[in-house]
């Protein structure tokens, strides 16, 4: 007999973990909006073009690869400079908010985080 309530009772207990296993399952609504991000490499494209287009052409010289640190936002500092992140571009715009527009480019190495070494790696990438 005990032996029999055994078995039943684990038998409950298989079937009550197995019915609870599609809970953890990722829901359909999310699978569905992670597969709708994934695009093409062409809607992708169609949807950065308009982005380009608004951008400075002062700022940035796409054929050069060359941004202007004084009017240059920080996205485009961070693309552009080899070395610089986005928190360091967010910074090099900040000195520029608080101090004024840059006289020259050694006094990129008054921001913080900026160095020497950084300055003359990507001098060629940088103009006034």
């Amino acid at each position: 007999m005990k032996s029999g309530m055994k078995s039943f009772y684990l038998a409950l207990t298989l079937i009550g973990v197995s019915a609870c296993s599609p809970a953890y399952a990722v829901p359909a609504t999310a699978k569905n909006e992670a597969t709708a991000q994934l695009s093409t490499p062409a809607e992708n494209g169609a949807a950065k073009a308009p982005a380009l287009k608004a951008a400075d052409p002062k700022t940035v010289d796409v054929n050069d690869g060359v941004v202007s640190i004084n009017t240059a936002n920080a996205e485009e500092l961070a693309r552009v400079i080899n070395g610089v992140g986005l928190k360091k571009a967010q910074s090099i715009v900040s000195y520029r908010e608080e101090y004024g527009p840059f006289k020259e480019l050694d006094q990129l190495q008054e921001v913080p985080g900026i160095g020497s070494a950084l300055v003359e790696r990507n001098r060629a990438h940088l103009k006034l």
